[in-house]
């Protein structure tokens, strides 16, 4: 692909809700530009950005796709448009911190049919606290059911006067058959080949997009003195004024223009790539700053500068390995360069560019700033950081960072064969390194997989055995009950075995007794009179610590208990350190078989940002799972934070039972706090 200058690049992520059309818009766009002979369907698995096969099984997005194309707009110029299609499911948020990382404009998709849903509201958040601009786009207006008056009423109430419809939809649903500028205050209407010609607007639509026109007009102009003044004299200003002025708007974050469109007819679907070009910010709108050497910088978007590029994606390829998308910041890149990892130092040379449109590899002869292009086998460059010039200080992005994501649900992995399991500690971390959401805990023998969701887990599992050939069955994450004595006793561990050779004698004296939570186990040594030589004593807790490790009565690991070492007998031929090892690890058994013991359960600090409206239902629920409510803030947005302390047994299940009680409007944190006696009734016999 030839390459345009930076002023004429656009880089847009596609958000909005799971099932708003985004892929399907976007194939249409495709197709308008001449990318596409036919556009391909979702329903078909025949698109471009939805390739992969767990995306083709489900009929959904689940990975962050990326479309190229060129778009000649009337001002004469040609554009590199890259649109980045983004996942609407909640698992799969990492996909759209991702594009927003890299985009200089969000465009917000929204069903005429649903409106404005909890993912609506969660993708402008998103790109509002990455700063990036936002433009709407309502698709599906030739759907049954599709309301755009009254999805421009919900944006407003959601999003603020800063919302600017600049279409009006001529018909709807099935006479869903063209748009009206309001701008311009021209009606186009489309015919079967997706291109536009201008035609009178009805009647009955002629004085609202008038009314429309005045209010859109005097919101624009109330943003510039010197053509507010003109206006105010009475100058009519152009519709290219109009434009130019929004489009600063825009870039500033202070209006959000709506388009209507229809990806399955093409309908608007011109005029949408038109906007995108005229009013989207290109590179050099967005501020860009590093940190060099504890020192902000500004980085000067200019394709002749220092090369600098930001590694904010990376996807496992079957074929050609590790595949790391750049956003060029600064400079040129080229095939040949060598360029030094801003976080690893390590140097890294650039074997090769293209671009990515769905699976297929667009090979370029460069890279310029502000361009979006792929590069493979970039193996010391983990997602996030910066490739820099040689000779370059450390460097480290300061602006539009990647938002931490608390991996919330947990399955444990257990290896099919041997195979599986020696090559699943590398896989696990290719994986880690092209999904940054998940999470890898090992405690002991024990492999668990962390992330966002049931399906978020399900889909890396399938990547794990089709990518990397690793496959594994699973399991729910047990729950790490421990023990501790119920009272203080004192007991007797003894070993002896004298029948015939060399034989085996201990004898050590325990007093066992609890203690307060968090002190783990402690080892005292209160022996007199050399009854254990002191040569023994490490064998003696190290007997006492693993019979600890290995389980009370009831299976869980000991904790919380001081052990003294009050006596014992040792034999001058017999005795040895495996004789008192065993004999204390037998004694600390019968002292908590005799004493008795307490089940202690995990319980974790939960976090729940909510809606208002479900702050009681949400608060109901944590009560019914044994929580205790430790505070609730209002917060801006019309929402509450719900704290909490649940027992981890709790909460399995509890961030797939939370998005079906608040329709996905929740967002939850959990982090371990403290255990606490279980209750009797729920210990397991």
């Amino acid at each position: 692909m030839d390459q345009a200058t930076t002023p004429r690049i656009r880089t847009v992520a596609l958000v909005g809700a799971a099932g708003a059309g985004k892929t399907t818009l976007t194939e249409a766009l495709l197709h308008r530009a001449g990318v596409l002979a036919r556009p391909g369907r979702v329903e078909d698995g025949t698109t471009v950005c939805d390739h992969e096969p767990e995306e083709v099984a489900r009929g959904v997005s689940l990975a962050l796709g990326v479309a190229p194309f060129r778009w000649t707009y009337d001002d004469g110029g040609a554009y590199d448009v890259t649109l980045l299609d983004t996942p609407g499911s909640l698992d799969f948020a990492g996909c759209v911190d991702a594009a927003l990382a890299a985009a200089d404009l969000a465009l917000v998709v929204v069903s005429a049919v649903d409106g404005v849903q909890a993912g609506t509201v969660r993708a402008w958040r998103a790109a509002a606290a990455a700063g990036v601009p936002r433009m709407v786009v309502v698709t599906k207006e030739d759907k049954a059911r599709a309301d755009y008056r009254h999805v421009l009423d919900d944006l407003r109430a959601a999003f603020g006067e800063g919302v600017v419809p600049l279409e009006l939809p001529l018909g709807e649903e099935a006479a869903f058959a063209g748009v009206a500028d309001v701008l311009s205050e021209d009606g186009y209407a489309y015919g079967e080949d997706g291109r536009h010609h201008r035609e009178p607007l009805p009647a009955g639509l002629a004085d609202e997009e008038h009314r429309l026109h005045d209010e859109v007009t005097e919101e624009i102009v109330a943003h510039d003195d010197d053509q507010l003044e003109r206006y105010l004299a009475g100058e009519v200003p152009t519709v290219r004024e109009l434009e130019r002025t929004l489009a600063h708007e825009v870039r500033d974050g202070q209006a959000f223009p709506v388009l209507a469109t229809s990806g399955v007819t093409g309908v608007g679907v011109d005029r949408l790539a038109d906007l995108l070009c005229a009013l989207g910010p290109g590179p050099a709108d967005r501020r860009v700053t590093v940190l060099a050497d504890a020192t902000e910088v500004e980085v000067a978007v200019d394709p002749d500068g220092p090369a600098l590029a930001h590694a904010f994606r990376t996807v496992a390829d079957p074929f050609v390995g590790q595949v790391t998308l750049l956003r060029v910041l600064s400079g040129t890149l080229r095939p040949g360069d060598r360029l030094v990892n801003a976080v690893t130092r390590t140097e890294e040379r650039v074997p090769g560019l293209f671009r990515l449109r769905g699976k297929e590899h667009l090979p370029v002869d460069a890279a310029v700033a502000g361009d979006v292009v792929a590069v493979a086998k970039l193996t010391g460059t983990p997602t996030g950081s910066l490739l820099a010039a040689k000779g370059s200080p450390g460097l480290r992005l300061t602006a539009r960072p990647l938002p931490a994501r608390p991996a919330v649900y947990g399955l444990v992995l257990e290896p099919v064969t041997q195979s599986d399991d020696d090559r699943l500690s590398a896989a696990l971390g290719r994986l880690l390194a092209e999904d940054p959401t998940l999470a890898v805990d090992r405690t002991g023998d024990r492999t668990v997989l962390r992330g966002l969701g049931d399906t978020h887990l399900a889909v890396a599992l399938e990547r794990l055995a089709r990518v990397f050939g690793v496959h594994v069955t699973t399991a729910p994450v047990p729950v790490g009950y421990r023990e501790t004595a119920a009272r203080t006793v004192e007991v007797e561990g003894k070993v002896k075995k004298q029948s015939g050779g060399h034989g085996q004698f201990a004898v050590v004296r325990l007093r066992v007794s609890p203690l307060p939570a968090g002190s783990g186990v402690e080892v005292v040594d209160k022996v007199v009179g050399g009854a254990i030589p002191r040569g023994y004593l490490p064998a003696v807790e190290r007997g006492v610590r693993e019979a600890a490790a290995a389980g009370g009565p009831h299976g869980f690991p000991v904790v919380d208990v001081r052990v003294e070492v009050v006596d014992g007998k040792a034999h001058s031929v017999d005795s040895s350190d495996m004789a008192f090892r065993t004999a204390a690890s037998l004694g600390l058994k019968e002292a908590l078989a005799t004493a008795g013991t307490v089940v202690l359960e995990p319980v974790s600090r939960v976090r729940v940002t909510v809606p208002s409206a479900a702050q009681g239902d949400v608060m109901s629920d944590l009560s019914s799972r044994r929580g205790r409510i430790t505070d609730t803030s209002a917060v801006d947005g019309g929402e509450v934070v719900v704290e909490a302390t649940v027992p981890e047994a709790e909460l399995t299940r509890y961030v797939l039972d939370l998005r079906s009680l608040t329709g996905g409007r929740a967002d939850l944190t959990l982090a371990p706090d403290h255990y606490a006696p279980c209750p009797d009734h729920l210990v397991t016999p």
